[in-house]
């Protein structure tokens, strides 16, 4: 099926490594040209910004604390000005802290808040802006389940990921007057290059082997997530071909939570 993204203009945020790198290569593999942002991974994500430009298309890696406007105000003018007008803004950029909430403290709060709320409103709020003056754009916003549904140990990564589900279904009844699309895409574990600290496994004992059991007799497919299992959402619902879809979250998690 052709998703109708050859020539589409994308930024992934959050796309030096794991699941950013690999949406990003996923846009570039349909004919997308893409922005690989990083905030602190700029080695991979100029390796996949190399990769992306053998598949035949423009890339780029382009670095900014999201936290900071005007950062973000270059990382957006950046994009525009090597590849063209943004299409599409995929929020992937995130912090997450596996921790039990009453042995935290608010210092260990404000990254997750800061990068995960105040930096996508930023990067959104820029990005949109410019939709708006063209009347067209898809945005799709990836999110973490416990923001859904909650989980323990992740109390304030999943406060923070939960609006990402206000942000999303206001930004689709706000913004659809300017033919602006936005949808989320909720996740449960993924396997990327963070998935043992997050997950609380290693890489071999009896201790770590358990603890996977564990993981994964809460999913009904009874195996965690694969980058290559998200991607295939996550472009369909920026392609022009879901042009009638907006203000969703879609869950791809292996059955661990259903709506």
């Amino acid at each position: 099926m052709d998703l109708q993204l050859t020539g589409k203009n994308v930024l992934v945020t959050g796309a030096g490594q794991g699941l950013g790198r690999a949406l990003g290569l996923g846009f570039a593999g349909e004919g997308a040209n893409v922005a690989f942002h990083y905030n602190s991974s700029g080695e991979g994500a100029e390796k996949a910004a190399a990769e992306a430009s053998e598949l035949g298309v423009r890339a780029i890696a382009v670095g900014g604390d999201l936290r900071d406007a005007e950062a973000v105000a270059r990382i957006v003018g950046r994009t525009e000005n090597d590849l063209g007008p943004i299409d599409v803004l995929v929020n992937n950029a995130a912090v997450a802290v596996k921790q039990r909430f009453l042995e935290s403290t608010p210092q260990d709060w404000a990254a997750q808040i800061d990068v995960t709320v105040t930096g996508t409103l930023q990067v959104t709020h820029a990005v949109a802006t410019l939709m708006a003056g063209r009347k067209s754009g898809a945005i799709v916003n990836m999110m973490g389940d416990s923001g859904r549904v909650g989980e323990s140990g992740l109390l304030v990564t999943a406060t923070a990921r939960s609006t990402t589900v206000g942000l999303t279904r206001s930004l689709a009844k706000e913004l659809a007057r300017f033919g602006i699309r936005a949808n989320a895409v909720s996740l449960a574990l993924v396997r990327t290059d963070n998935f043992d600290s997050h997950a609380g496994t290693g890489a071999a004992g009896d201790g770590e082997a358990e603890q996977m059991k564990k993981i994964l007799a809460q999913y009904p497919l009874r195996r965690v997530g694969h980058p290559d299992d998200i991607t295939p959402m996550v472009l369909l619902l920026a392609s022009p071909l879901s042009s009638w879809t907006t203000g969703q979250v879609v869950s791809v998690n292996g059955g661990y939570a259903m709506p």
